[in-house]
């Protein structure tokens, strides 16, 4: 399977950018870092002044999806619920296509997530009439935390890779 992310490589958390709620006036802060080659979603959230979420985002790029079943990403996480979010030039600014997952507190973790796991989003509403997810299009990768839950959170990412049919399961 294609390893679309390495945190092995030192540069990899300077390819992304956090996006939190400040952009409406809420409080909550995030970040993306690289520690011993794993990837850090970490920060706080705050539901101060109408906020409530955090994220990042990777730069855009060619994935080169096509041909594959979905995502697997190995988390470790603190028990809170997050989104693997995929964007493509087929949405308006600001849509995303998310998959929850919410890995157990302190354990390392496996995820499987078919292409059909994740639904066309708009500010947290679920978009009608869109198209739907076409692998090939897929340009940024990110990473959100939204679950009406105030306090700091961790979520660690040891790879995110293609999933090719044999192995839409997880392991």
């Amino acid at each position: 399977m294609p390893q679309l992310i390495d945190f092995q490589n030192p540069e990899e958390s300077t390819h992304w950018s956090p996006i939190n709620d400040d952009v409406m006036g809420g409080v909550s802060e995030s970040e993306m870092r690289a520690e011993q080659g794993i990837g850090v979603f970490a920060g706080s959230v705050s539901l101060d002044n109408g906020g409530g979420f955090a994220s990042v985002r990777r730069e855009p790029q060619d994935f080169r999806l096509t041909g594959h079943t979905g995502l697997r990403v190995e988390v470790r996480g603190d028990g809170r619920r997050y989104q693997l979010r995929l964007r493509t030039h087929r949405l308006f600014g600001g849509a995303a296509y998310r998959a929850f997952f919410q890995p157990p507190a302190g354990e390392w973790q496996r995820i499987a997530l078919s292409w059909e796991a994740f639904e066309p989003v708009f500010r947290g509403r679920v978009l009608e009439d869109v198209p739907a997810l076409m692998p090939g299009d897929i340009q940024q990768i990110g990473l959100l935390i939204a679950d009406r839950r105030a306090g700091p959170f961790r979520l660690e990412i040891a790879t995110l890779e293609a999933l090719d049919e044999a192995h839409i399961n997880p392991a």
